[in-house]
């Protein structure tokens, strides 16, 4: 069976470094793993995420992208900060997930933001939110402002060296799976 990775990003702009980022990261990680990689963004899941109450208000369309989401083998999430955390539609998708459903799932943790100083959003929003659905999230975050970007993609060597870290652990998580038999 073979995985997939899904990257999904909280930001509703086109185009958009969070999504930059978050794509870059699942096909590096998707590429490790031998896996299949999509992102979607929240407009992908417009008008339909912000009129649901619950997951069962979800148009087909859009309960489709949040069902392949759910069931990802590995997430790579990412939001732009804003107000000093990750976006309200964002939050919202995941007030909609029953507790269970990230249960040790492998999660990467990504962000963008205008400057350095938000740069602990991982560790103080994201990490906290995925800890209350018991997800697998990996050790290394990675947060990247429009410095580490060249033309709109991510290209600092410490962005890259914070992917290449992630993209090691993830694979860690996965050894078992790897390994012939």
């Amino acid at each position: 069976m073979t995985l997939r990775v899904v990257g999904l990003a909280g930001s509703l702009s086109r185009p958009s470094k969070t999504r930059t980022l978050v794509e870059l990261v699942a096909s590096r990680s998707a590429a490790r793993l031998g896996a299949t990689a999509a992102t979607y963004d929240l407009t992908d899941l417009q008008p339909g995420l912000g009129l649901a109450a619950s997951l069962n208000d979800l148009d087909p369309t859009t309960g489709a992208i949040v069902a392949t989401i759910l069931s990802a083998d590995v997430l790579v999430v990412g939001s732009p900060v804003y107000k000093g955390s990750y976006t309200g539609l964002f939050k919202h998708l995941f007030d909609l997930v029953d507790p269970a459903a990230l249960a040790a799932k492998s999660v990467i943790l990504t962000a963008t933001g205008g400057g350095e100083k938000h740069a602990l959003v991982i560790e103080h929003q994201l990490r906290p939110l995925f800890g209350f659905f018991e997800a697998a999230t990996i050790p290394t975050g990675i947060y990247a402002s429009p410095a580490d970007f060249i033309d709109d993609l991510p290209a600092s060597p410490a962005v890259l060296t914070r992917i290449d870290r992630a993209v090691d652990q993830l694979a860690g998580h996965f050894a078992h799976r790897l390994t012939p038999a």
